[in-house]
């Protein structure tokens, strides 16, 4: 019994243990390594999704920016043409009756 060590829930003997622990690690850091491929590689995916979406956030402010720009620009516009048209004869409505008397 000097000659069996308990592992697992059974008794094997002392020269296999080495050979059994060796491969079982080596089993547990192929896993480990493929874990933390996995890891790295959704990491790097959040990171370029980060990236695309600060990209976008920074599109987005752009558009809004040129948008707000444009709605000045046309209500200077609307303002001048109304002007415009108010200081204009041309541009007056007629009235039909009041050339008839």
């Amino acid at each position: 019994q000097a000659d069996l060590e308990f592992t697992s829930n059974s008794y094997w003997p002392r020269s296999l243990l080495p050979k059994m622990m060796s491969a079982d690690m080596d089993a547990v850091d192929a896993e480990n390594q493929v874990k933390l491929e996995e890891k790295t590689r959704l990491i790097n995916q959040v990171l370029e999704l980060q990236h695309t979406l600060e990209d976008l956030s920074a599109s987005v402010d752009a558009v809004k920016e040129e948008n707000l720009k444009l709605k000045s620009e046309n209500q200077v516009l609307r303002q001048y043409i109304e002007n415009f048209m108010s200081a204009s004869g041309v541009f007056q409505t007629t009235d039909t009756k009041s050339k008839r008397k």
